[in-house]
């Protein structure tokens, strides 16, 4: 081969591998990328108008989007107005811990009494064992009361009969107590890091720090509740982040070694449900990571190794990475509008049984 037609061959390779290598990693800008032909890409103009119905006569959502492959096939509502996410805040703490871990500035194998952590019930000699792992994973073995209600701990077992890392419990002391530990290691606000490690990088067009706000109750605990409000279309962002492994273009905000370890089982649907007897109901087999919900034991192709950040009343991201789906909603509860856990897993399987891939 000439050496002018070798370089032509090889830049065009490198134009291809280009094309196809962004194709598969779109992103919004200051605005999201709307797909204009979804039904070419496997969702058709009945089945979203179908979805679209059902969400309307079926649940009491005020915003929705979903997210294939970077931009939007499907919005429903306002999905710029700014709302309280609930427990998903927890989802957006487990991102923000990962650079902090990576750089040793917070150890997940530090115990609570060697970070001298104290509630206005005094911790147990055991219960001081407890690593902020164990806190992040909802396996710290402590079941003192939260300055916030909406978790599981009815079901909690008597205090200090068991071990820390041994038990599985949902219960917003830990989660609380999670957020303490991080201002008090990285000497930030969590709010400000939001704005620093996921708002600003990734060109949020409603976050407002100004409307975050913390709330305590000093009767039963001195660790507060982290608040958050964002909107429908910034939750996508921040599923979209993790879809993409913590990459945004060519910034890797998140390692993916971090997105694996927060989304990975530390606790199976099983051992779950055998905790708290309740979370059988919901429609969908749920383990647990790091502040994130997996779900599990599903012959769906297009549910497995999906998992969510899900919030009270109606509030949640989920991510599909098998099909390069993201799906964002919430119910604004200030209008007197909520969801169910069993209407959000519905939300969750139907968004994407609507899905059929065009076949090559």
């Amino acid at each position: 081969m000439k050496p002018a037609n070798f370089l032509l061959s090889l830049l065009i390779c490198q134009f291809l591998l280009f094309s196809c290598t962004t194709e598969a990693q779109i992103y919004p800008g200051e605005t999201w990328n709307i797909n204009q032909n979804p039904a070419s890409d496997g969702w058709s103009e009945n089945a979203l108008t179908e979805f679209r119905r059902f969400i309307i006569d079926s649940s009491n959502i005020t915003g929705l989007l979903i997210i294939h492959k970077g931009a939007i096939v499907i919005e429903y509502g306002d999905i710029q107005e700014n709302s309280y996410i609930a427990s998903c805040r927890k989802s957006v703490l487990a991102m923000l811990y990962g650079p902090f871990v990576e750089n040793g500035t917070i150890a997940l194998d530090k115990t609570l009494g060697e970070l001298q952590i104290n509630d206005v019930s005094p911790l147990l000699p055991i219960e001081k064992k407890a690593t902020v792992k164990d806190l992040i994973s909802a396996r710290s073995g402590i079941y003192l009361e939260a300055s916030n209600g909406g978790d599981l701990r009815n079901f909690a077992p008597e205090r200090g009969s068991v071990a820390p890392g041994s038990h599985w419990l949902y219960n917003n002391w830990d989660f609380n107590v999670a957020g303490y530990i991080f201002e008090h290691e990285t000497h930030r606000n969590i709010y400000d890091a939001v704005e620093e490690q996921l708002a600003n990088p990734l060109h949020m067009q409603d976050w407002d720090k100004s409307l975050q706000q913390k709330t305590v109750n000093e009767k039963v605990s001195k660790f507060p509740a982290y608040h958050m409000w964002f909107s429908t279309r910034d939750m996508a962002r921040i599923g979209l982040l993790m879809l993409r492994k913590g990459k945004w273009n060519d910034q890797q905000l998140i390692s993916e070694r971090w997105i694996h370890e927060i989304t990975r089982q530390w606790t199976s649907f099983t051992e779950a449900q055998k905790s708290a007897p309740i979370l059988k109901e919901d429609g969908l087999d749920l383990g647990y990571g790091y502040m994130w919900w997996l779900i599990e034991n599903t012959d769906d192709y297009r549910l497995k190794d999906a998992y969510s950040a899900q919030g009270a009343l109606g509030q949640n991201i989920t991510v599909y990475p098998n099909i390069d789906v993201v799906l964002a909603f919430k119910t604004k509860s200030v209008y007197r509008r909520r969801n169910s856990i069993q209407t959000q897993m519905k939300v969750i399987k139907k968004a994407v049984q609507i899905y059929k891939p065009p076949k090559n």
